[in-house]
């Protein structure tokens, strides 16, 4: 068989139709993009519609079939809305990729509820709730590909994790508890776990040079992460390729985690 083939065989994701929460900005509308030029009908969801629709026209641009969803996810009802639009568009997807977030660290003692709730609303419930919707009609359809984006903090408390922290906890053990319901019928739940990147969720660090350096010389690679660091990762926790991967917790980070 010709390299390319194989390799297309492989990693291809013609055929496919992909939902990425977060797909404006950051990780991702990286890993949107990286999605697109696999081969994947893509929609993208988030709220700014500016956004969207320039994330959309980049990647028509490219030859690349995507569409946009502008919804809310801090509300039961506003991520229900949101998913049965996207599925609208192409169908119902085979690749569900969990990437909106709030970054919302006040000091512990000065948490309140109202920071809480919108912190679990959209970083952890949003995610059970389009599970919930996908997960079973991927199961029955016997593929799919479920890929969260969680956070060192899921591991371990440093720059005020707060809320943060705990919600991206739990993100991990959704993914955990979805491969245990779900990979039996072919379908894998992974998380990917950054370093530090360089993105507008972590303004409140990147605009402190002394930090950003700092965190750098954390990495065994000496940098911080950007977004395109994820396309790989993501194009094989979603392809054929990565079929025995899953309840795992992928570290893309640069060696951030275990240095």
């Amino acid at each position: 068989m010709a390299t390319d083939t194989y390799l297309s065989d492989l990693f291809s994701l013609d055929g496919r139709v992909a939902v990425v929460t977060g797909g404006s900005s950051g990780i991702g509308r990286a890993i949107a993009e990286a999605l697109a030029q696999a081969g994947a009908r893509l929609v993208v969801v988030a709220r700014r519609k500016a956004e969207l629709a320039a994330t959309v026209e980049a990647l028509e641009a490219r030859g690349c079939r995507a569409a946009w969803v502008s919804g809310d996810l801090g509300t039961r009802a506003g991520v229900r809305a949101a998913a049965e639009e996207a599925a609208a568009v192409y169908g119902e997807p085979d690749i569900l990729v969990n990437s909106a977030g709030v970054n919302l660290r006040p000091p512990l003692g000065e948490l309140g509820e109202d920071v809480w709730d919108t912190t679990m609303a959209v970083n952890l419930e949003a995610p059970f709730l389009l599970g919930q919707r996908f997960g079973p009609g991927m199961a029955e359809r016997g593929f799919g590909r479920i890929i969260h984006v969680s956070s060192q903090q899921a591991r371990r408390a440093f720059v005020r994790s707060g809320a943060y922290g705990v919600s991206k906890g739990g993100l991990e053990a959704l993914a955990r508890s979805q491969a245990e319901a779900w990979s039996p019928h072919g379908v894998t739940c992974n998380t990917l776990v950054p370093g530090f990147v360089m993105t507008a969720l972590n303004a409140h660090l990147s605009s402190d040079p002394d930090t950003v350096a700092a965190l750098a010389a954390r990495t065994f690679v000496g940098r911080n992460g950007e977004p395109g660091d994820f396309a790989g990762a993501a194009v094989f926790l979603a392809s054929r390729a990565a079929g025995y991967v899953t309840g795992q917790s992928i570290h893309v980070d640069g060696g951030f985690s275990v240095h």
